[in-house]
């Protein structure tokens, strides 16, 4: 393992970056193959794709999950400043949406939580080269980290901006008129990348990418979310 723990933005948030994670990503990417194909996400998602959410039922999956999660818990305690956390939702997911097919609210970075103690915990196993993950900040408000202090601001001021976006502008890609890229991390098979769920992101997916819903071809990942305590 390779860690490395990055700062992004005037509030200098914690981004976790290792290398070589696993050492065993392609025997992941195996158990998403055999729970393929994953089914779409409902329109009230973010995610621009197909997930299949990881049950304890998949035992050889969810053994991946947990074991995962018992190699990450050092550094998820070093750098989020938590005792422990607990696994909230485990999936292996893939982004399919062409651009011309986003809604607007894609197009734009999103985030999964106002809880800075909700940790999203991203494992790349398949991706095309020119992918990643990148931060941002709101240039109209400033907010790099939605909180409930915070959160009506961002959604009033998203919708509005949303809705300037000129039709199928695809996937933000760099900064934009109204969000500025704070930070960015590759997608490179086998590194994990753990990074507070408040904090503005977006994947990079560059516009030549095989939007495969098939995770032997597709941008394959398993999205973990856990909350620290």
């Amino acid at each position: 393992m390779k860690p490395e723990l990055r700062r992004v933005g005037s509030l200098q948030s914690p981004v976790v970056v290792i290398d070589d994670f696993s050492g065993a990503a392609e025997e992941a990417a195996l158990l998403a193959d055999s729970l393929a194909p994953f089914p779409p996400i409902g329109r009230d998602s973010y995610y621009p794709g197909v997930r299949r959410i990881i049950e304890r039922s998949d035992e050889a999956a969810n053994a991946y999950v947990e074991r995962l999660c018992e190699d990450a818990a050092q550094f998820i305690a070093g750098a989020f400043d938590v005792d422990g956390f607990d696994l909230l939702e485990a999936s292996f997911s893939m982004v399919s949406a062409r651009p011309d097919q986003l809604r607007p609210a894609q197009r734009a970075p999103h985030f999964d939580s106002t809880d800075p103690k909700y940790l999203a915990v991203l494992h790349y196993l398949r991706v095309p080269q020119g992918t990643g993950t990148a931060f941002y900040r709101q240039r109209a408000t400033g907010i790099e980290q939605v909180t409930e202090a915070n959160i009506s601001r961002f959604v009033t001021t998203a919708e509005r901006e949303a809705a300037m976006l000129p039709a199928g502008s695809g996937y933000i890609h760099g900064s934009d008129p109204y969000f500025e890229q704070i930070g960015a991390v590759e997608g490179i098979a086998d590194r994990l990348v753990i990074y507070q769920g408040s904090l503005l992101h977006s994947g990079i997916i560059p516009p030549g990418m095989t939007f495969s819903a098939d995770p032997r071809e597709g941008r394959l990942t398993a999205n973990i979310f856990v909350r620290g305590h």
